[in-house]
């Protein structure tokens, strides 16, 4: 039952990825490109973690973090690009 469950929760999650991959094409606008972005990197991690499940193994949880940390980066520099243009601001002054 539990493997049933499992293979379900897969299947759920990847049909919200393509759901995902959609919006990010045909996005009204940047913002909801953005939002869709860093919820597929939401569902990677999710998909990653069932996947280790089903596989009953523990070797998945590195990639889990990395992926983990790289979505919040990416969140992050899309704000700041969204928000001020740039996303490394230079000193202009010098």
């Amino acid at each position: 039952m539990f493997e049933i469950i499992l293979k379900i929760a897969l299947l759920g999650i990847s049909i919200s990825i393509l759901g995902l991959v959609y919006r990010i094409i045909k996005g009204p606008s940047i913002h909801d490109r953005v939002i869709a972005l860093d919820a597929i990197g939401i569902n990677l991690i999710a998909l990653i973690a069932l996947t280790s499940i089903v596989l009953d193994t523990s070797a998945f949880l590195e990639a889990i973090l990395l992926l983990g940390i790289l979505s919040f980066i990416g969140t992050v520099a899309f704000a700041k690009f969204l928000e001020r243009g740039e996303i490394i601001e230079r000193d202009r002054n010098l």
